[in-house]
């Protein structure tokens, strides 16, 4: 069984992926953001880096879903490909930071890609607001993130509330985190499973 969570950046998405997958005992693949090169470079000079950045976490992404499918386990993934192109690349678009001759190259690939991949049987979606963005933005301290802007996160959020509207490739089950502790809280992560529970087993009947 393959699920994935989504989110915004600073929703909890790898915390809470780790914590359902000692829950669940299942594998668990992250996302590439301390091995991505561009990363840091891209805080700093997004025009210049946004279309590398993206490259790099689309097939890196795209090694994930390949690793997923091939294993015999069940997997948690840190967010999907599908939000590599749906969302921060038509961000970065949007926002003239990737040209339209990179962009329409960007979105080649990731239909040459998707062709060879099947979805997540259940995608979790985390709902946060953006003050509890930047509240976990500021309390994980990460040095490259220091420079990311209310309205990046906000254009982010947007473009995530118009897909999760119209996903349609699997169960989905949208978590509202903006009152939420599930790591300090013992009962907000049990309300989370669950929701998952009952998820998961609809998945058999």
């Amino acid at each position: 069984m393959h699920i994935a969570i989504s989110g915004n950046i600073g929703s909890g998405k790898t915390t809470l992926a780790s914590k359902l997958a000692t829950h669940y005992g299942w594998q668990i693949e992250f996302e590439s953001v301390e091995e991505n090169p561009y990363l840091s470079d891209f805080y700093g000079d997004m025009p210049k880096w946004a279309f590398h950045l993206q490259v790099y976490f689309l097939h890196s992404r795209f090694n994930q879903v390949k690793r997923i499918q091939a294993s015999p386990n069940s997997t948690i993934q840190d967010r999907t490909i599908y939000e590599d192109s749906h969302i921060f690349a038509a961000n970065l678009y949007e926002s003239k930071l990737i040209n339209k001759r990179d962009y329409e190259n960007y979105k080649m690939l990731y239909h040459s890609m998707i062709d060879y991949i099947n979805p997540p049987e259940l995608l979790i979606f985390l709902k946060a607001d953006i003050p509890k963005l930047v509240d976990q933005i500021e309390k994980r301290g990460r040095e490259y993130e220091r420079s990311i802007q209310i309205a990046y996160l906000k254009n982010l959020n947007d473009l995530y509330e118009d897909w999760i509207s119209g996903y349609r490739l699997g169960k989905l089950l949208v978590i509202d985190v903006n009152n939420m502790d599930f790591v300090h809280n013992p009962e907000d992560f049990s309300t989370i499973v669950g929701k998952i529970d009952r998820e998961i087993f609809g998945l058999f009947n």
